[in-house]
């Protein structure tokens, strides 16, 4: 990345400090392309060849996978570019599945559980599939738009950049947490009569508290670290390696826990650590 218009202060690193940081950025990419493609792939593919009622209720889910193919070919073409310059507009183009496309399907789905525990009226009410389309299709207009932004900013206006994830990261983080919050509130209070209530219905209420649990740490772990170091470099115009790395560490990680909690609960993932969990 070309950061001469930025005035900032690169802090000094040695060859092999560089040279293992690239390797950890190769790492990732190759774990992105490797891993991520045929998982996220593979989901899609089972969202598809399910029912009619099943393309419904995964819906988010299903567009959630298709950006999430988007972000792995993100990573191929950045390793690309390395060889072929002619890629360059086209990784730059798809930063936009990751820094929107990614943090805005995850806060539709939080919102869709957030309605479903919390107002279940007003979910049903918006629950037939043409609603799912019009949301979805608003999301792809906004990650499009994102996509373009990041093509003719990421090198030529990093700093604009970097304010344009940040502040957007934040905005998500804040909405996905409090529908999250506000779901474990209502899953952890005990209703009137829940004790007489079948043991079937309170292992599924249980079930269901330790999946928004462990997507609450995911969504935490996956926005926070970059949008911290974000503002860091806003405030101190200090760009510096050490830094981002480990906050990509955690976004390309991170990023695999909603597929391997699909596959869990579709039944097509041996897990017995996190089977036992969500027994």
């Amino acid at each position: 990345m070309n950061n001469s218009t930025l005035n900032f202060t690169t802090l000094e690193a040695n060859t092999n400090h560089l040279s293992l940081l690239d390797s950890g950025e190769i790492s990732l990419s190759c774990i992105s392309i490797l891993f991520g493609f045929p998982i996220h792939s593979y989901v899609l593919w089972l969202i598809v060849r399910g029912a009619e009622s099943g393309v419904a209720s995964e819906f988010f889910i299903l567009n959630l996978s298709v950006c999430e193919i988007g972000n792995s070919l993100n990573a191929l073409f950045n390793l690309l570019i390395d060889f072929f310059s002619q890629f360059t507009l086209i990784a730059y183009f798809l930063q936009g599945f990751a820094v929107t496309g990614r943090p805005l399907f995850q806060c539709l789905m939080c919102v869709e559980r957030y309605l479903a525990v919390v107002h279940p009226v007003t979910f049903l009410k918006y629950k037939p599939l043409r609603y799912r389309v019009i949301c979805c299709a608003v999301a792809w207009i906004i990650t499009l738009g994102s996509c373009l932004f990041c093509m003719f900013t990421f090198e030529s206006g990093l700093l604009s950049y970097i304010w344009f994830f940040s502040t957007q990261f934040f905005l998500f983080i804040f909405i996905q947490l409090f529908c999250l919050v506000a779901v474990l509130r209502a899953l952890k209070q005990s209703e009137p009569g829940e004790r007489k209530r079948k043991k079937e219905e309170n292992h599924m209420k249980r079930r269901a508290f330790y999946i928004i649990l462990i997507t609450t740490i995911n969504i935490t772990v996956l926005y926070v670290p970059f949008s911290v170091t974000g503002f860091f470099v806003i405030v101190t115009q200090q760009y510096t390696f050490d830094g981002w790395f480990p906050a990509s560490v955690c976004y390309a990680l991170a990023g695999f826990v909603q597929p391997v909690l699909y596959l869990q609960r579709a039944g097509k993932l041996s897990c017995p650590t996190l089977g036992q969990i969500l027994k």
